[in-house]
């Protein structure tokens, strides 16, 4: 029996998702997709689960697609919008709704498909020794995976259009310089730092966390004037929380406050 594509693991109240193709760094097939999917509804299914790791295994983060098993499609299956639409853009979908906090630790490479996979998460780690590379002209493609999106408002469209036209290795250090991910650490600490991260913010409060992340999700659609509205909308609702008034209790006495449990 072949392993599975993707590695699941339950820690506390985290989820550890590492894809699981070390062979190939990882690269996405439509069945290492369609896992990730499933167990991303998994976690957010899961009242206990409150807060998402996801790593590669091996030597690198993710390649991007699987060249490879894309050519071994049949023919009427090689369309790449097609492609895109069936089984990459679900698992956007999905990782940009989850009201759950998603930390990408980045071992290795992340290219193509694979670098703006972990752009999508909420916060990026990524191993020193790590390189983001926007490969797709490479192989006469245009990024991606929400790259043209995501990559002018994360490190503006100066560096975007070069990164995505040069297709030249980004060092994690320098990445983390222009703000495309968090922060740099240690190889051989990436994954005990992603995991303490995790637990910090599953220590935290489970609707604040959702409700900021619908704010800055919505807030690239929004004009400020938009934008201020929603933040009046969701801070009602958020006032209205058990936490809210657990978090007011607990700052006045200068206790922890417990927070409630994830429903």
């Amino acid at each position: 029996m072949s392993d599975p594509v993707l590695l699941i693991e339950t820690r506390g109240a985290v989820r550890l998702l590492t894809l699981n193709r070390p062979e190939r760094i990882n690269a996405f097939t439509p069945d290492l997709l369609a896992a990730i999917g499933a167990a991303l509804n998994d976690a957010t299914a899961d009242a206990a689960v409150r807060a998402i790791v996801i790593t590669g295994a091996g030597r690198g983060f993710c390649s991007g697609a699987d060249l490879v098993a894309y050519a071994a499609l049949p023919a009427e299956q090689r369309d790449l919008g097609a492609m895109l639409e069936r089984d990459y853009e679900p698992v956007i979908a999905k990782l940009r709704a989850c009201p759950l906090p998603i930390i990408a630790a980045v071992n290795g490479v992340a290219a193509g498909a694979g670098a703006n996979f972990a752009a999508l998460a909420d916060i990026v780690l990524a191993a020193r020794s790590a390189v983001f590379v926007q490969a797709f002209g490479k192989i006469g493609l245009i990024p991606d995976v929400g790259g043209t999106w995501l990559l002018p408002r994360l490190v503006g469209e100066a560096r975007a259009k070069a990164l995505c036209l040069l297709g030249e290795p980004l060092q994690a250090e320098t990445a983390a310089d222009w703000g495309l991910i968090w922060k740099t650490v240690d190889d051989d600490r990436l994954l005990d730092e992603a995991l303490a991260l995790a637990e910090r913010l599953a220590s935290q409060s489970s609707s604040a966390i959702a409700l900021t992340k619908q704010a800055f999700r919505q807030s690239a659609a929004n004009s400020f004037e938009q934008q201020i509205a929603l933040e009046r909308r969701l801070q009602s609702e958020a006032g209205r929380t058990v936490d809210h008034l657990e978090g007011v209790a607990a700052f006045s006495e200068k206790r922890p406050a417990p927070w409630a449990a994830r429903g």
